[in-house]
């Protein structure tokens, strides 16, 4: 929310994610035009699914990226980033917790805090599945697939990205 009203406009297109923007809409005077594309992993998500998990254990804490539908949402414990899942459980210390986002980002997580039984969601991302070392390696020692970037496009892209790590660092003080 800190990059969109940093930005000197009234009206801004929000992207990437849809249902991450559903909740910034009450929180900004700005018009925000909204990208009606989805994670394809988060939005597999149901609140079906978390009466499901409910029943099976119950007392689980249920943790829920901004990027799940708003009916899962409603039915989460908590929502925030992969960090804030991270600090939460820090925080929380629950037996059991269900991280609903992708397996490998629950798995990473678990790795953490092994006194806490982590419940797996059943959900891969197949493109964060491609990024692994054997494939890093091919494209270093190859050099192919490499991505040609217009130098003033690049430019005004560090700009921005300079700009949210700049906002990042001021929340932080």
């Amino acid at each position: 929310m800190q990059v969109v009203e940093s930005l000197d406009a009234d009206r801004i297109i929000f992207l990437p994610d849809e249902f991450l923007a559903v909740m910034w809409p009450a929180r900004t005077k700005k018009e925000l035009i909204l990208w009606k594309g989805h994670c394809e992993v988060h939005e597999k998500f149901t609140a079906g699914d978390l009466q499901s998990y409910r029943d099976q254990f119950p007392g689980i804490v249920i943790l829920a990226h901004p990027e799940c539908p708003p009916d899962v949402l409603a039915e989460s414990n908590f929502i925030g980033s992969t960090a804030a899942m991270i600090q939460e459980v820090a925080n929380r210390k629950p037996q059991q917790v269900l991280l609903l986002t992708e397996r490998s980002m629950s798995d990473n997580v678990a790795a953490e805090f092994p006194e806490i039984q982590f419940i797996r969601p059943l959900h891969d991302c197949p493109h964060m599945k491609r990024i692994n070392l054997p494939n890093i390696l091919d494209c270093l020692q190859s050099m192919k697939y490499a991505v040609e970037v217009n130098p003033q496009v690049a430019e005004r892209a560090r700009m921005a990205v300079q700009r949210m790590l700049e906002l990042g660092t001021q929340k932080k003080r």
